[in-house]
């Protein structure tokens, strides 16, 4: 384990000295990243630095955090970000349920009268409820938990700007409690789907990595990779429909996240090769949207069958 210039530990996995070591256990836990991408999570682990992915939806952005907890025998916490969301959604809020229990109890039992200790008991860390940031900067455990904060480009400025203090300092300040901090900053990754753009002081503090969608032939590998049951030509001809269908001018383009879906959904029907009506049949496995669906279906089934080169 080692500590950087900024005074945080590395919380590289045990055997994990070079980016290869670790895009090798990336794999072993069904992941397929390419030298990029396993190259900026190494020095993310390394360095102490969160992990900011952006792409489309559906490339796997969300799955890097998942991974790395299994890597790291360590706990996901999880924050999805939304229009809206603020500290008492993201940190803590008080239990203002049992807040109310305990002044009534208070008064049952004549203690009422002594309003001073009756409101220092209503906040004590017994009423706290911790949300995803707090239970990140209080986890106990031999390993830093992995913080994800997904799809930061749905919350506002406000919320932003708060996440540059978390980030920064891995500290937050409770006004009735005081001040936690992380023993041990936790592993954070931020996606973002790119709604829209996201500061650029909150990206300066992260290393940055933009995920595209995978060429023709990691897309076969990572089919056959997670859905195992599907068969070499089947995998070709999916990741081929999968790959003409984001040339179309749709809404939602697939993401591997579909690709597999879809596989998996021509798997259970025991197909063992693709042909126009089991596309008619699954399309909604792979595409989202009516519209979507219209356009495809516009464009004629029969120029997604068949394929198998990517061409």
């Amino acid at each position: 384990m080692s500590e950087t210039r900024n005074g945080r530990r590395g919380a590289l996995p045990s055997g994990v000295s070079r980016s290869e070591d670790l895009q090798k256990r990336l794999r072993e836990h069904d992941y397929l990243a390419d030298t990029g991408l396993s190259t900026a999570i190494f020095l993310a682990l390394k360095l102490g630095r969160p992990l900011f992915l952006e792409g489309e939806a559906g490339v796997g952005k969300t799955e890097v955090a998942k991974v790395l907890s299994r890597i790291l025998d360590t706990p996901l916490i999880r924050l999805q970000c939304y229009e809206g969301i603020d500290v008492y959604q993201a940190v803590y809020e008080w239990d203002y349920a049992r807040q109310l229990l305990h002044i009534r109890a208070a008064e049952a039992f004549g203690e009422g009268g002594d309003t001073e200790r009756v409101e220092k008991d209503l906040y004590n860390r017994e009423f706290l409820i911790s949300r995803p940031l707090l239970q990140a900067l209080e986890h106990q455990g031999p390993n830093p938990p992995v913080l994800l904060i997904d799809e930061i480009d749905r919350a506002d400025d406000e919320f932003e700007a708060f996440l540059l203090e978390i980030l920064s300092d891995f500290a937050v300040t409770i006004p009735e409690l005081g001040t936690v901090r992380a023993e041990r900053p936790p592993v954070a990754v931020l996606t973002s789907n790119r709604t829209r753009e996201v500061h650029d002081a909150l990206k300066r503090r992260c290393l940055y990595f933009y995920i595209e969608h995978p060429s023709f032939e990691r897309e076969v590998e990572i089919v056959r990779l997670r859905v195992p049951q599907a068969e070499e030509s089947l995998a070709r001809q999916v990741a081929a429909a999968v790959s003409k269908l984001r040339t179309m001018d749709l809404y939602k383009p697939p993401g591997v996240a579909e690709t597999l879906d879809w596989a998996e959904a021509l798997v259970a029907l025991g197909a063992r090769e693709l042909d126009e009506e089991l596309v008619e049949a699954t399309l909604g496995s792979v595409l989202k949207y009516h519209e979507d669906q219209q356009r495809a279906a516009s464009a004629g089934f029969a120029a997604l069958v068949g394929g198998g080169s990517g061409g």
